[in-house]
């Protein structure tokens, strides 16, 4: 994997206009890249949910879950290190202290870790109208509707 991002460190920063297969495909292997690290280290419920055309924030968010606080900032520090190890720049990460949900901004990509509970209160997937991973439904049938986070 690390082969693949060697020749795209470029992609760190976001470009205001995407318009070039070769920029679309190198989001497309950072999401990639991304997803593979969660996965690595057990993250759940990952989800890619692509946003090209419907935001000019970021080509790519991907969405999962960690077990618990201490697993959200784990997941995040992985990624983050895999990051700067493949030599990515500007990375913006917000959220770390409490490790609810930890944001990290690589540019062409956003990703979003949350503990379950905290993914489920907020449920970014229904604004991009995607559905909630099965994993979570359980989740989202015990949680009270008021809860305050």
């Amino acid at each position: 994997m690390e082969s693949l991002l060697s020749t795209q460190t470029a992609v760190s920063t976001p470009s205001p206009s995407k318009s070039s297969a070769a920029d679309q495909k190198a989001s497309k292997q950072l999401s990639d890249f991304i997803q593979h690290i969660l996965d690595e280290n057990s993250a759940q419920d990952i989800i890619e949910i692509d946003v090209r055309g419907k935001s000019s924030v970021a080509d790519y968010m991907i969405v999962a879950s960690g077990r618990s606080n201490r697993h959200v900032s784990a997941l995040s520090d992985y990624v983050l290190r895999a990051l700067k190890d493949a030599q990515f720049k500007d990375i913006g990460v917000e959220g770390q202290e409490g490790c609810d949900w930890v944001l990290v901004d690589v540019g062409d990509v956003i990703l979003h870790i949350f503990r379950p509970e905290v993914r489920v209160f907020y449920n970014l997937e229904k604004i991009w109208s995607v559905p909630m991973p099965e994993g979570l439904q359980n989740v989202a049938e015990e949680a009270p509707a008021d809860t305050e986070l």
